[in-house]
């Protein structure tokens, strides 16, 4: 049911051909087939006609013609296929994306790192930047002044300008309405309610799509991931707060407002733990970092005023657990009681065929040890077969940016090729 976590996403060269989700949707799907055609062979890396043919179900007219519109708009090109064997013959023709045609950004704004990643219209990563920053709440024009830094850090060593990149995506943890655009509450942030893309846009001048930091992760997932390949899976997130995604039939969902999934503000205990929302009895109060550094604090005898950096204070505490420090044992087993009770909650839910769970904190065993899983089964109703599959991966934020980047992908392709079948 449970899968060791992963050391590391695989670095780019390492990941499969192609991005994007490698399963056409079930039912009734409204993008027009120009869109379909292009991110089939965009998710397929290369595609002769044919296989274009069979996998959306369409009459090879039909395809001709869709690809014959996207060769000559520059959005895909002709390239030489797989050899014959027996060397005789016109070698077979494929289809690529144009990856040189379009440039995005995708960035995740986050307590410790902001980070960033450059990637082409194929989805290649090209370049990455992090920009360590205090992890304090910032008013927008900080946050927009500290953005500009990495957004510089990343494009000025290629010699590229800000007006050569097509879209920006950008991931933050908090409440946020992917449609407006507005940032109604985020731990990064001292004020709420706040219109992100529209300062945003306004200072630099190029489109910014913008979503709660789970959501871009699981895009990562979807895109490049595990994901690619499932109709359906949930991602929950562990580490400054406590965040979930969800994919439905290949689309990521968002829910009516489009702020869907905050498991980490599920209430667990009525007038419980503090949450950083000002509420109580949140989920994230007793598993995310800033819950362990405040148990650590008190565990190891530590002042809270002290000068020692929370992540430094997690390493501490992760340190005595190992050497056998009871205090600091407990917390861990505490934190794994919580997600196991998250967990469970999602599977009883949504019924998701894997739940994958991310973020650096997942490097701390204790957190998926065999008790959590075994907690897990017992809190869900009925866990039959097939049993919802767990892994883990605790790779680091630039797998979040290029999840943003995903976004920005999306919302480009969507915006070009989604107005005409």
């Amino acid at each position: 049911m449970y899968d060791r976590p992963a050391d590391a996403m695989p670095a780019p060269d390492d990941f499969p051909k192609g991005c994007g989700p490698l399963l056409a949707s079930s039912g009734y799907d409204a993008t027009p087939l120009r869109q379909k055609v292009f991110e089939h062979v965009r998710a397929s890396g290369r595609a002769a006609r044919a296989d274009v043919t069979r996998a959306l179900g369409i009459s090879a007219g039909s395809t001709t013609a869709v690809t014959s519109d996207l060769i000559s708009t520059g959005w895909l090109r002709e390239v030489e296929g797989t050899p014959r064997e027996s060397g005789r013959g016109r070698p077979p023709v494929a289809l690529e994306v144009v990856a040189e045609t379009h440039y995005v950004i995708g960035i995740k704004l986050s307590d410790e790192n902001h980070t960033a990643v450059l990637t082409d219209l194929a989805g290649n990563q090209l370049a990455d930047a992090t920009l360590p920053t205090p992890p304090v709440r910032k008013t927008l024009d900080q946050l927009l002044a500290e953005t500009e830094q990495l957004i510089m850090a990343l494009l000025t060593p290629r010699g590229m300008k800000v007006r050569e990149v097509s879209a920006i995506g950008i991931g933050i943890s908090g409440l946020c309405d992917n449609t407006s655009g507005i940032v109604h509450w985020s731990p990064l942030m001292l004020e709420n309610d706040i219109e992100f893309r529209a300062a945003f846009e306004e200072r630099f001048d190029v489109p910014v799509h913008l979503d709660n930091d789970a959501n871009v992760l699981t895009l990562a997932e979807l895109w490049f991931g595990a994901g690619r390949s499932r109709s359906e899976f949930a991602v929950v997130t562990i580490e400054h707060g406590v965040g979930m995604g969800l994919v439905l039939n290949n689309r990521l969902y968002r829910g009516t407002r489009r702020m869907a999934l905050e498991l980490g503000h599920m209430k667990v205990q009525l007038d419980g733990a503090l949450c950083r929302c000002g509420q109580r009895g949140c989920l994230e109060a007793y598993l995310a970092d800033y819950a362990l550094v405040r148990e650590a604090s008190t565990a190891l005898g530590r002042n809270t005023r002290n000068l020692q950096s929370p992540h430094a204070m997690l390493e501490t505490l992760y340190g005595q657990a190992q050497a056998g420090n009871q205090a600091a044992l407990t917390i861990f087993r505490r934190a794994g009681r919580y997600l196991a009770l998250g967990l469970a909650n999602v599977v009883q839910l949504f019924d998701p065929g894997l739940i994958i769970v991310s973020g650096e904190r997942m490097r701390y065993e204790y957190l998926y040890a065999d008790e959590v899983m075994s907690e897990t089964r017992d809190l869900i109703l009925f866990n039959g077969p097939p049993e919802c599959k767990i892994e883990t991966h605790a790779w680091g934020d630039l797998v979040w940016a290029r999840g943003a980047a995903a976004l920005a992908l999306s919302e480009i392709t969507a915006a070009a090729l989604g107005g005409q079948s």
